[in-house]
């Protein structure tokens, strides 16, 4: 009797499904965001990298098939010219597998990493070897019904240790920019 190699990636569920992407799609369309870059997520995402000195922030909103960042800052661009590191830097579109903010979503809770490589169904994600990503910090957007929105969050290229003050900042933002969102249709 032979056997296969065990193949204990297999087992892990790298990527969480979601079946409220398309509630959370028809959602996001009542609000009007998650589907375009807005200056004032990408005004809030320089804010939260400043608080949290880091040199990546999102707000990251979610669809069946990817992520969008909606709020923006890489400190590998130039707001006026462009990629200051050719090598480096994120776009605003990303695969739904790609990146952590998915977990996020599917567990609405915020998730401290402060070194992915730690971690086996984090390590193995395509944004640790692609972008360089060593470690996040996310937390939930949450519609009153409970469901995720989407995320904000920060990484860095470089272990970081959050800590409980990173912790309650990127909550803090979270629910912040979540009031801010949910009363553009006075559901907040």
């Amino acid at each position: 009797m032979s056997s296969a190699p065990l193949d204990l990636t297999a087992r892990l569920l790298l990527t969480p499904q979601d079946t409220e992407a398309p509630a959370r799609v028809a959602r996001l369309k009542e609000l009007g965001v998650g589907d375009a870059p807005a200056p004032e997520f990408d005004a809030f995402a320089r804010e939260l990298a400043r608080v949290t000195d880091a040199p990546f922030a999102m707000v990251n909103f979610i669809d069946e098939e990817r992520q969008f960042f909606s709020g923006l800052y890489d400190s590998t661009m130039d707001p006026e010219r462009g990629p200051v590191d050719p090598n480096g830097g994120v776009g605003r579109v990303m695969a739904r597998d790609h990146g952590f903010c998915v977990h996020v979503v599917a567990r609405r809770t915020a998730l401290v990493l402060e070194d992915v490589r730690d971690f086996a169904r984090f390590a193995v994600n395509p944004v640790v070897d692609e972008v360089g990503i060593t470690s996040y910090l996310g937390a939930p957007l949450l519609d009153p019904s409970g469901m995720a929105l989407g995320t904000v969050c920060v990484v860095d290229q470089r272990p970081r240790q959050w800590g409980q003050q990173g912790l309650r900042t990127i909550k803090q933002m979270a629910q912040d920019l979540q009031q801010e969102i949910l009363g553009r249709d006075g559901a907040g």
